[in-house]
């Protein structure tokens, strides 16, 4: 942010809904989750923006669930985000209606998709998948007051998604398949048994990886934990709720075969599966949503959490699309 607002411009990095002490959003599993849904988080976004008394900015960038929001807004209001920058998820556009079904009947629709998550089920060593964890009533319990402690849970998540986790090699699936995404790490295809707690505490860095972590220190860290030891992790949990349960992205369909007009870039780290843990996304994004795609930079030495592995890069991209 400083190195960004040091070039001219005004910089501002929310919590989204859901996350650190925000408010305005139910927090109970069996209450009321449509706020979560990408219009309304748009229209967080775009009323944060009009709330500090502008009319239109010179870019949005989100990583990770910010990626879709910044890529949602720049597609729906491209009169006031006028770029975009998406790190680690790439978009692949909103879902489609049927077509010309008048004239070629039923075989225009879209084709019914195998249950990808009885078939993880059904795998020799039983799987399932992260989102699908996420979006169950024990995941926040699970990581709340897992064994190792909140802040414990943080570090190895956070180290197992990083390129400091030398095992992320990340290549393209070839399909949308159970064997192809088993092939992913287990922080995305879970043993189907384990949470997420479990699953990562496997992966703890050692105490002298932890204090060469120069990216993100054990302070640093403990904002995060002191944060999600306060308010929990179900706010955070209902974006992937609002993802897994059609309900909540049907009216996205009123977006059906709009692209991304604005001058786009995308960045990731090349130690990250974010960018083809679902297979064709990024070449979608290429070839079809983005109009004006001006860049993929694959960051070298960074995983999932690329801005903050790779600072200087990242910041140095920004600014190539931003002047």
């Amino acid at each position: 942010m400083t190195v960004i607002a040091q070039a001219g411009f005004h910089v501002v990095a929310p919590d989204q809904r859901g996350y650190g002490r925000t408010t305005g959003w139910d927090g109970n599993y069996d209450g009321d989750i449509s706020s979560f849904g990408f219009l309304n988080l748009m229209k967080d976004t775009l009323g944060l923006v009009f709330a500090l008394g502008y009319r239109s900015v010179a870019a949005v960038v989100g990583h990770d669930f910010g990626s879709p929001v910044a890529a949602w807004c720049s597609m729906v209001r491209p009169d006031v985000f006028r770029s975009l920058v998406m790190m680690s998820g790439p978009f692949t556009g909103p879902p489609k209606l049927p077509f010309n079904t008048h004239s070629a009947g039923a075989s225009s629709a879209e084709p019914v998709q195998p249950d990808i998550h009885a078939a993880l089920a059904g795998l020799p060593r039983p799987r399932k998948h992260y989102q699908r964890y996420y979006s169950t009533r024990e995941a926040n319990e699970d990581m709340s007051h897992c064994p190792q402690g909140v802040h414990d849970f943080l570090r190895a998540y956070y180290h197992f998604k990083s390129a400091d986790w030398k095992q992320n090699q990340p290549f393209p699936l070839e399909s949308w398949t159970a064997p192809e995404l088993s092939k992913l790490p287990k922080y995305y295809i879970m043993d189907r048994d384990s949470g997420m707690a479990e699953t990562v505490a496997a992966e703890m860095p050692s105490p002298s990886e932890i204090a060469d972590c120069k990216w993100l220190s054990e302070d640093e860290l403990a904002v995060y934990s002191g944060e999600y030891t306060k308010v929990g992790f179900q706010g955070g949990l209902n974006w992937y709720r609002c993802q897994t349960d059609p309900r909540y992205s049907d009216d996205l369909k009123i977006f059906s075969g709009m692209t991304i007009d604005v001058p786009s870039c995308f960045i990731s780290g090349s130690s990250d599966w974010g960018s083809f843990q679902r297979p064709g996304a990024l070449e979608r994004m290429k070839t079809t949503v983005c109009t004006d795609l001006v860049g993929i930079h694959m960051v070298e030495g960074a995983g999932h959490w690329v801005q903050q592995e790779c600072p200087d890069e990242v910041n140095q991209i920004i600014l190539q699309h931003l002047i």
